[in-house]
């Protein structure tokens, strides 16, 4: 029985930047499906519509999505964005450039999206400006020590601001996860990392304080169905 009292330090499979795999294929497509049945992108997209009314005027909005994985959050903020006729820039930046790869592929159908490979703590990626940084299920693969360090780098630079949707470490949400990759037939990778994202994850007195180390002190944290945080500053 893993200790929850505590954020785990130990690193997810999906942490090697150079998994390159049917395996990591098929663990992202199970992740969208997990996504989709638990809310997840609701967290960013409500994120949205709270922000929408400091959207920038006659111009597209440039969002940024770090980690963006398989890039199914930013296809669902393109959907979000055609519905309401908002006119956006969309670019996902993640470090492995498998994902890059296979990300891009997914949404050819969703010209408004580009995507980048980069290291986010770089000095090019910090001297870059967005409207809007998003990220899902991104900060639990960072210390909390690191994670204040970034969240700082984040707040110079959004222009509008940062939408966080991420996990809330609790047994209940632990063990249901655990449990559900199982009973699904999920791949080893989804089985391994799942539950274990969760035990990396914040309570909401974690994120207090580490909101409190970046010197951010205007915010929203909210917590969201299933075992979710949405972080707005």
């Amino acid at each position: 029985m893993p200790d929850l009292s505590t954020r785990a330090t130990e690193e997810e499979l999906m942490d090697d930047l150079t998994l390159a795999s049917d395996a990591l294929r098929q663990n992202l497509d199970e992740l969208e499906t997990i996504n989709t049945w638990l809310g997840g992108y609701r967290v960013v997209l409500s994120g949205l519509q709270r922000l929408r009314p400091r959207f920038p005027a006659g111009r597209a909005l440039h969002l940024a999505d770090l980690g963006s994985g398989g890039g199914d959050t930013l296809r669902h903020i393109a959907g979000w964005a055609r519905r309401r006729r908002v006119s956006v820039e969309l670019v996902g930046i993640d470090a492995n450039a498998f994902m890059i790869d296979y990300a891009a592929s997914k949404a050819a159908a969703f010209p408004e999206i580009s995507f980048q490979q980069q290291d986010i703590f770089s000095a090019g990626f910090r001297q870059q400006q967005f409207d809007i940084i998003t990220c899902s299920l991104f900060c639990h693969h960072f210390s909390s020590e690191a994670l204040a360090v970034l969240l700082r780098q984040l707040r110079a630079q959004a222009r509008v601001g940062v939408i966080i949707n991420d996990l809330h470490r609790h047994p209940l949400a632990y063990y249901s996860i655990k449990w559900l990759t199982r009973l699904f037939g999920g791949s080893h990778l989804v089985q391994n990392d799942a539950p274990l994202s969760v035990a990396r994850a914040f309570t909401r007195r974690e994120w207090q304080q580490i909101l409190a180390e970046a010197g951010i002190e205007r915010y929203s944290l909210r917590w969201c169905w299933a075992f979710r945080w949405q972080v707005i500053f």
